[in-house]
């Protein structure tokens, strides 16, 4: 059992729970990103549901539809950075073409199509848009899936569409929040009659819903259905409302050590590195490198407009805002970005151009990131520190929202948050 899931003490106490017949109802997987969460659960849910003796290799109908995430009683919600992971899958398909590889691709993006399960978006217009962009990929998929699979000179053509179509489904169908909807179907779904042993809801970073949310989840886990296992994974416990955590049991995942990960990356994808959160972001299609280097360009540009309205006021240059302008200017022009502009626009342009447009979900909160950085790095211990902070970090948030929340789209997202930002500071970073 859990031979997939490597350096977690967490997969050998679920085994044993398995065998002891106490496995709870309700289970809460915590730990750091890629630690291997999404993979044990799924893992559970194929084990729970199989007809023979869940070894791992079984070949009863049920594991092959588990594997394959296409069983009807597998039930997964919850948003993560799945593109990533198919880009590297399809790199090592690439490199190395075999049926464990073809497989690893093919789960990969499976991992973000069942997130658009009917179960979960029925009545919901949104589908209907992501229609066409659903089909492609499962037509693709079944290319991949048959027992010749793609010629060899399709492979490349077939992969590369898949994974352009990936980042566009993630971009435009996932948001960072769950939506409350969503949980209130998977609790009908819940209480239905399984069509094999037992139903499998698998929540992935369940700390991300609002209010209503947690109150429709915690009515599941009050009562939960008798053949129903539900799983739910988050960074930290402290991110689940205590009344939602005194129902589920707790299994730790840990951050796996260097060789354990190295081992990782080796076994599933074929190639070498020495931390998984690394290899996976190496597959953006834009560096984190070029994204902090953007977010000190667009800082240095906001701290140069600021300086230009302050001056014809006829007022005095804070401090703090010179610093951070020339810190965020000296990462800018060691990049290659060269000398702030005082025109938003124009900073904006340069922005989007060099995060191609962030048409990748994850790139924009991201750079988000980095530009809330530019401040601890720019500036020193100062009364005023504070104030500038609270200014960033409450528009920061509103763009984030903006974006992920209400589908705004990143580049007028961008140009409000300078526009805001570059006022605040020229008024003197008054909220």
């Amino acid at each position: 059992m859990f031979e997939n899931v490597l350096g977690q003490a967490a997969a050998a106490q679920l085994s044993a729970d398995i065998r002891g017949g106490v496995l709870a109802p309700a289970m809460l997987f915590f730990g750091p990103p890629a630690s291997g969460k999404g993979t044990a659960g799924l893992e559970l849910a194929r084990i729970l549901s199989c007809e023979a003796a869940a070894a791992w290799n079984c070949g009863c109908s049920a594991c092959s539809r588990h594997r394959s995430l296409t069983h009807p009683d597998l039930l997964l919600l919850g948003s993560r950075p799945f593109s990533m992971e198919s880009a590297a899958a399809a790199a090592a398909l690439l490199r190395e073409e075999s049926p464990s590889t073809r497989f690893l691709f093919i789960r990969s993006v499976r991992k973000l199509t069942a997130r658009f399960s009917p179960v979960l978006w029925e009545d919901d217009s949104k589908l209907g848009k992501l229609s066409g962009l659903l089909l492609s990929l499962e037509e693709d998929l079944d290319e991949l899936e048959a027992p010749a699979g793609a010629k060899p000179e399709r492979l490349e053509k077939l992969s590369q569409s898949i994974v352009k179509n990936v980042y566009k489904l993630e971009a435009e169908g996932m948001g960072d929040l769950i939506p409350v909807a969503q949980i209130r179907r998977a609790a009908y779904w819940s209480r239905l009659a399984p069509a094999g042993r037992r139903k499998f809801l698998l929540i992935e970073n369940a700390g991300r819903m609002q209010e209503s949310g947690r109150n429709a989840l915690l009515k599941l886990l009050e009562e939960p259905p008798e053949r129903v296992t539900i799983v739910l994974t988050a960074v930290r416990r402290e991110g689940l409302i205590p009344t939602v955590l005194s129902r589920l049991r707790p299994y730790r995942f840990v951050k796996r050590e260097a060789a354990a990960e190295a081992e990782l990356i080796r076994r599933v994808f074929r190639d070498s590195g020495s931390g998984i959160n690394a290899y996976l972001n190496s597959f953006l299609p834009v560096s984190e490198e070029t994204l902090r280097a953007l977010a000190a360009f667009f800082a240095a540009s906001l701290c140069a407009a600021s300086v230009l309205q302050i001056r014809s006021r006829g007022r005095s240059l804070p401090e703090e805002l010179v610093k951070l302008g020339k810190y965020a200017a000296s990462i800018a022009e060691a990049a290659g970005l060269g000398r702030p502009v005082t025109d938003l626009k124009g900073a904006v342009g340069r922005v989007l151009e060099g995060a191609d447009q962030f048409g990748v979900r994850f790139l924009f909160p991201r750079f988000l990131r980095f530009l809330l950085s530019m401040i601890s790095g720019g500036i020193g211990p100062s009364p005023d520190r504070i104030g500038l902070s609270e200014i960033w970090l409450k528009e920061t948030a509103a763009a984030g929202t903006a974006v992920d929340v209400y589908n705004q789209n990143p580049a007028l997202a961008l140009e409000r948050l300078g526009a805001e930002l570059r006022r605040s500071m020229a008024d003197g970073f008054r909220l």
